[in-house]
């Protein structure tokens, strides 16, 4: 990479914003008159557009919508399996968000959307004006194949960080001695391209100390491993030879939950714990505002707004949006900053940053205490209307302890800047 560490360490988060900062943030100039922005989601990307628009436009009332009472960060999650963290260390309430910055966070959840009247109703009959929506609905599951799947307890995904996570950690905990752990990954795109590899490492290393005897099974639905690649077969080899069996090109038949059984195309296994990771699609607010329009799946949008191609006023962002991009915390908190500096400008009467440029860094734990990294800077490309990767991308050399610091130390600054 063109940047040291250290350096790019302490500009990770923060660059982004940087870089796109319209003239109006930088000036802390006022619109000429109020609005009023709805925030449906309080994630990376939700939160951190609530907390920036509020900052760089400080006449807009900003409403965030989230149904949970708190923010759980899904990245470090897998490492409540390996047993490393609580869920509690990666939760955070929202007080800061209103106390900090005047965000009306409300809890409730969005149940309809009106783009043409630009309302939202809420769960307990009341409707809201907007003048800008914001969603940032992230990833909800597929389970058209597999409708058993769903509304069950006995097979979690844990996609989410939250309850899931933690039945899936007791579950392992109570996995008799020498048993076997199954988990799938699904075909690309899903949330986290990294996640499922660090999983399995959490699992594995769980395994180590606890059950050494026992096996887990990766069936992955891709060619082979989708995110850093070497990396994590490097770790799986030193760290959890014999622990670990990868089988790509897997892609699901039939799942027992009775029996704990999965059929592929060539094989079946059975499990003790078995972890299914279902394909995903935008969440179902994008579905009520109308802008799913990719696949029937993702939101197309403009990456200079992130407003959506088919509906004025409602900008996506975050996992939801279509884009050779990763779906990361990290890139969901960048694309929020372009947002919010969007929509101040326009508030304004300005034009948005016509360039924008941001990074994106993913850390993945494959031990207790060491993790790798992949790191990447993208510019918007106006002949293209994409987001392009530029010079300076690249990924760990190898994992390391003072990876693994810098991974906490990553969490904690974006922890920090999407709410407090």
């Amino acid at each position: 990479m063109t940047l040291k560490r250290r350096s790019f360490i302490k500009t990770a988060v923060t660059a982004g914003a940087v870089a796109i900062l319209p003239e109006i943030a930088l000036a802390n100039k006022k619109p000429a008159s109020s609005k009023q922005v709805i925030v449906v989601g309080g994630g990376f990307a939700g939160a951190t557009a609530a907390k920036y628009l509020s900052m760089w436009s400080p006449n807009t009332e900003v409403i965030m919508i989230e149904r949970n009472a708190q923010f759980v960060s899904c990245p470090q999650s897998n490492l409540v399996l390996g047993g490393s963290k609580t869920l509690q260390q990666l939760t955070t309430d929202y007080h800061d968000l209103s106390d900090n910055h005047g965000v009306n966070t409300v809890q409730a959840e969005a149940v309809s959307i009106d783009t043409d009247k630009q309302t939202v109703t809420l769960n307990d009959g009341s409707t809201l004006n907007y003048d800008r929506l914001i969603l940032a609905p992230g990833v909800d599951f597929i389970y058209d194949d597999y409708p058993q799947l769903e509304n069950q307890d006995k097979i979690p995904h844990a996609w989410k960080a939250g309850p899931q996570t933690v039945l899936l950690h007791s579950q392992l905990m109570a996995m008799k001695q020498g048993g076997t752990a199954i988990m799938t990954v699904p075909a690309t795109p899903f949330k986290c391209p990294p996640g499922p590899y660090e999983r399995a490492c959490q699992i594995a290393h769980f395994f180590k100390q606890h059950n050494p005897t026992a096996k887990l099974i990766i069936l992955d639905a891709n060619a082979d491993v989708v995110s850093k690649k070497g990396l994590f077969k490097a770790a799986w080899k030193e760290h959890y030879a014999g622990l670990i069996d990868y089988i790509p090109n897997s892609t699901i038949e039939n799942i027992d939950i009775n029996t704990l059984t999965i059929e592929t195309e060539f094989d079946q296994f059975q499990a003790d714990v078995l972890n299914v990771i279902p394909s995903q699609k935008a969440g179902k607010v994008a579905e009520m505002a109308g802008v799913v329009n990719v696949d029937k799946r993702w939101c197309k949008v403009d990456f200079l707004t992130y407003e959506s191609t088919v509906k004025s006023n409602v900008h996506i962002i975050g996992d939801a949006i279509h884009a050779k991009l990763p779906k990361s915390g990290h890139m969901a908190n960048a694309q929020a900053k372009v947002c919010a500096a969007a929509i101040a400008s326009l508030f304004a009467d300005q034009q948005p940053e016509q360039e924008p440029v941001f990074n994106n860094t993913c850390y993945s734990f494959v031990t207790d205490t060491e993790a790798v990294h992949v790191a990447a800077v993208y510019r918007y490309n106006a002949e293209e209307k994409q987001m392009k990767t530029m010079p300076g991308s690249g990924v760990s050399g190898k994992s390391s302890e003072l990876e693994g610091a810098y991974a906490d130390a990553w969490a904690k600054n974006i922890w920090a800047d999407t709410l407090k």
